[in-house]
């Protein structure tokens, strides 16, 4: 067949097929695997188990009960403190792509029939980078929470704190963290979840503070990145360093847990806390 009529027949048919049924190649094992195939494993390649990047929604909406989940805070969003040139722009833009206000969504929701204050990062949103109305977002999750007496599950992933809001995106590491002390001083449970990545000012405050530390396999987690870190130190890093796998092994991860069992491991510790306040 002539090479040229052989493409034509090609692009006519990827055209005509339906989105889901189209192939995606895994860049950690080159392996193809039907988009429908992959939505139906949450996003986790089921060759070799890598984790792709999900939109803050979408994790809501397979990790809380069908139905449950009920924004909270949603109208929230941040402006432009230091005059930082092109930013408003930046943010519109980030607004109009992503269908977000901010790079985290708040609300209520059930997992496993126990409701819940559930805060997801999206980093398709600068990163998921933490500006004041990030940290905004975050410090009345927390005080929604500790108000009624829920326990909080926030899933972190973000580049750290938002640059053009310079000191005041600093500001919000001290301003989550107080959130939830008051909501651990309630005797509340937080549970921490990181995903990839989830760095910076994030893990520095927030991020760190769970009673329980759960992350996604492979998700980087740390404050500077490897190569700072290399440069700073003037010597190679171990293999896997800042993995989830490897944090876990040095004591900062409890647990390392796949994505497709996620909502079952945390609706197990809501449970087993549910049954310990009835006591």
């Amino acid at each position: 067949m002539n090479p040229f009529k052989e493409k034509r027949e090609l692009l006519r048919t990827l055209r005509n097929m339906n989105p889901k049924d189209l192939p995606v190649i895994c860049p950690e094992c080159q392996e193809k695997t039907l988009r429908s195939v992959l939505a139906e494993n949450c996003y986790v390649c089921p060759v070799c188990g890598r984790h792709y990047n999900i939109s803050a929604r979408y994790r809501l909406k397979i990790m809380a009960d069908k139905g449950s989940f009920k924004e909270i805070c949603r109208s929230l969003s941040g402006g432009n403190p230091l005059d930082f040139p092109g930013y408003e722009e930046k943010l519109s833009d980030q607004r109009e792509k992503t269908g977000l206000k901010e790079a985290v969504v708040c609300g209520t929701g059930k997992i496993d029939g126990v409701k819940a204050v559930l805060c997801a990062m999206d980093s398709r949103f600068m990163m998921a980078s933490m500006g004041t109305a990030v940290g905004e977002k975050i410090t009345r999750a927390f005080a929604y929470a500790t108000k009624n007496k829920l326990p909080v599950i926030i899933f972190a992933a973000s580049g750290g704190a938002r640059m053009q809001e310079g000191i005041f995106s600093l500001f919000q590491m001290a301003k989550t963290a107080a959130a939830a002390e008051r909501h651990d001083q309630a005797g509340l449970l937080y549970i921490s979840v990181l995903t990839h990545p989830t760095t910076g000012g994030v893990t520095a405050s927030f991020a760190s503070l769970g009673d329980i530390i759960l992350a996604e396999p492979g998700a980087l987690i740390g404050f500077a990145g490897p190569r700072v870190i290399e440069q700073t130190i003037g010597q190679a890093l171990p293999a896997g360093f800042q993995r989830a796998e490897y944090v876990e092994a040095h004591g900062f991860v409890d647990r390392v847990v796949a994505r497709t069992e996620m909502r079952k491991a945390l609706g197990l510790l809501l449970r087993l806390h549910e049954r310990r306040n009835r006591r």
